[in-house]
């Protein structure tokens, strides 16, 4: 491989993920790719419509044009609108036709990183016609990747990977959208600590921290005295932090200890995925 050392963790964990996306899609029937998804307004073709047209933007192909519909009822953003227009425009295709185009796109996004020379502070392209970090481009494919494999895995009935390399990208990804959660979204206050205390096949015990003007920050150190603490699991923990089930759904997997207002106000605005 001649990625560089800082982009290998996260051309490996994508590859993972998305090998496996390849094989938990290639036996199914026309049927099957209308499964509704945890992906709030997501079929399984629109996963994997979501996941190739993300890798032809990653390998720089033109956007298609396309008009959407004006009935997308979950479609509520302009970054919304940006990522369903590689979805939709999938929306008739076959079965073959979708497996043909993913493992068509695999192989060129491979041949890509094989070959990759650029250094990880290049800008490339983002969405909405911002740039980021190649770096960054990276990391955010090896963490969107990881969470539709799951969101395929729960559709199908095939768990897994929980604790893959795609796992840990996620990990870093979500803790570090908790201060904004804890301390913008929720309105913690000054001087207060939130903790999260997570287990399972990932685990992490993790401090968001409010300073005197409101900023929250995340350690690994622990809290003498959190306004809430959190407990659960790292499935439970992905799901609601990826918006993928409301609070109210898994409260017997979330055991909430102290503050129950604030907790119940962090919990409805956990989600850190756009």
């Amino acid at each position: 491989m001649t990625v560089h050392p800082s982009l290998q963790n996260y051309a490996d964990a994508w590859t993972q993920s998305v090998e496996s996306i390849a094989e938990l899609v290639q036996p199914l029937v026309e049927g099957e790719w209308n499964r509704v998804t945890p992906c709030p307004g997501w079929s399984v073709r629109d996963v994997v419509s979501h996941v190739i047209g993300m890798e032809c933007e990653m390998l720089g192909d033109p956007r298609p044009i396309h008009s959407l519909p004006r009935d997308l009822y979950h479609v509520r953003s302009e970054f919304a609108r940006y990522m369903e227009m590689q979805v939709d425009v999938r929306r008739h295709h076959t079965a073959p036709e979708m497996t043909s185009e993913l493992e068509y796109v695999l192989i060129r996004r491979a041949r890509q990183l094989r070959n990759e020379s650029r250094a990880p502070d290049t800008k490339v392209r983002a969405p909405l016609g911002a740039e980021q970090t190649l770096e960054l481009a990276y990391r955010m494919r090896a963490f969107d990747t990881w969470v539709h494999e799951q969101d395929l895995r729960m559709t199908l009935g095939r768990p897994g990977a929980l604790d893959s390399p795609g796992a840990l990208v996620a990990r870093d990804v979500l803790i570090e959208g908790l201060p904004k959660a804890v301390a913008k979204n929720a309105g913690a206050p000054a001087h207060s600590a939130v903790v999260f205390d997570v287990s399972g096949p990932v685990e992490f015990l993790r401090t968001v921290r409010v300073d005197g003007e409101g900023r929250g920050s995340v350690d690994g150190s622990p809290s003498l005295g959190p306004l809430v603490t959190f407990s659960t699991d790292w499935e439970t923990f992905y799901r609601l932090t990826c918006g993928r089930v409301r609070a109210a759904a898994v409260a017997d997997r979330v055991k909430v200890d102290g503050d129950e207002e604030l907790g119940k106000a962090i919990l409805q605005v956990i989600a850190v995925t756009p």
